[in-house]
């Protein structure tokens, strides 16, 4: 069978199994009431009348993606996936006369600030061009604020404040109502630093950048700080009661032990899998770039003074703790990033689902490979040390390769 016919009685027969029907009907490979597009595909975007969100720019694009590609296969899928987050997922308002966006994952009525940040990030280019969608980015900028100045260490969140989480019965931990979970993750505070600098990048707009947008990037640099635990543990401990050792974290909640030396623990993986090692490296070179970013918008914009000490304190630190202990020796493939690290030498050689990860270090670490990191500083050093990697991960040495 030709891959277009697989994909096309794929559709079909999913469209079917969503109906309740469970078989294909009508004649040949197409099932009863399917449209079909021009170039022979099956019609699977949800309908206009039923989309949370337009955007004249998307439209565009598609339209001119499906006009030009050679490849029309690829174009249908484009026209399917690109708009998928404003088709499903995103409710836009303004509240107390600011834009509000929340943002579920696409399965689970909840919004994660790792998610929504990363859902949204494709349509940044084409704000300039559609004012309402750059409203809508704003609205996810703000919904983001509210999140964290709620809870810094929740990585999901509801819209409705009020909502007690199914997880409340199971999980040891400071669950207030509307929180989803509460896993904390180094990134979850790095992606709403990423897409505020991306939106200000593109737009030139600073109105999101207010006194609540910046009290919350205090509290980032708080919980940055707290986790560092130069001052004892911190306040975040997590335990959940469950079958699944990744799901919770040992040690009376707060994970393995490790030797303080500037990295910032974390509890859980991009995955929302527990961490071994608490020195989640690909997140600490993470939040690096989210601190620069962070202070480059802070001194571009003079606001925020009083923050840029204690995040160009936090970004010394990183860089020498990463300069110790993000690469390790691998017998086969030479220098390579570890996945985790304790601080006492010990490292995991993995990868995991989800972003930040290793393979996908150059995109959240824009300057991975410019030699300006004093971690890469060595000519080329980070581009060999990141290739590498790949040739490590991509074969049987990764316990978790597949």
């Amino acid at each position: 069978m030709r891959r277009r016919q697989f994909l096309q009685k794929s559709m079909i027969a999913g469209a079917g199994v969503l109906a309740g029907k469970g078989t294909l009907a009508g004649t040949g490979a197409m099932g009863a009431g399917m449209t079909m597009d021009a170039d022979g595909f099956p019609v699977v975007r949800i309908a206009a009348a039923q989309r949370k969100f337009r955007s004249e720019a998307v439209e565009k694009i598609i339209r001119e993606v499906r006009e030009n590609i050679g490849n029309k296969e690829l174009g249908w899928l484009f026209e399917n996936c690109y708009p998928n987050t404003l088709d499903t997922t995103v409710n836009f308002e303004l509240t107390g006369g600011k834009p509000d966006t929340y943002v579920i994952t696409g399965d689970i009525d909840a919004m994660w600030l790792r998610d929504s940040s990363a859902q949204v990030w494709p349509y940044l280019s084409l704000c300039k061009q559609d004012k309402d969608l750059q409203q809508l980015i704003k609205g996810v900028i703000h919904r983001q604020v509210i999140c964290i100045l709620r809870d810094p260490y929740a990585n999901a969140f509801y819209k409705d404040p009020n909502k007690i989480s199914e997880w409340k019965a199971t999980d040891v931990t400071d669950m207030k109502s509307g929180i989803h979970e509460r896993k904390w993750e180094i990134d979850s505070l790095c992606y709403p630093i990423r897409l505020a600098h991306g939106y200000w990048e593109t737009t030139g707009d600073v109105s999101p950048f207010d006194a609540d947008w910046l009290m919350a990037m205090g509290k980032v640099l708080q919980t940055f700080k707290e986790q560092q635990r130069k001052d004892g543990q911190g306040p975040y401990t997590f335990q959940r009661r469950s079958q699944y050792a990744t799901d919770s974290v040992p040690m009376k909640g707060y994970g393995y032990p490790t030797k303080k030396v500037g990295l910032i623990h974390s509890m859980f993986r991009a995955s929302d899998d527990a961490t071994i090692f608490p020195f989640l490296i690909p997140d600490n070179l993470f939040a690096l770039s989210s601190l620069r970013n962070l202070r480059t918008m802070l001194q571009a914009l003079s606001i925020g003074k009083e923050l840029d000490g204690p995040a160009f304190a936090l970004e010394t630190d990183l860089i020498n703790a990463l300069n110790e202990h993000a690469i390790v020796t691998h017998p086969v493939y030479g220098e390579v990033f570890a996945y985790e690290a304790d601080g006492f030498g010990n490292h995991t050689l993995m990868d995991d689902a989800n972003v930040p990860s290793l393979l996908a270090l150059p995109y959240v670490q824009s300057k991975l490979f410019t030699g300006d990191l004093s971690v890469l500083n060595a000519d080329k050093r980070g581009y060999m040390v990141y290739q590498n990697t790949r040739r490590m991960l991509w074969s049987a040495a990764n316990p978790f390769f597949f």
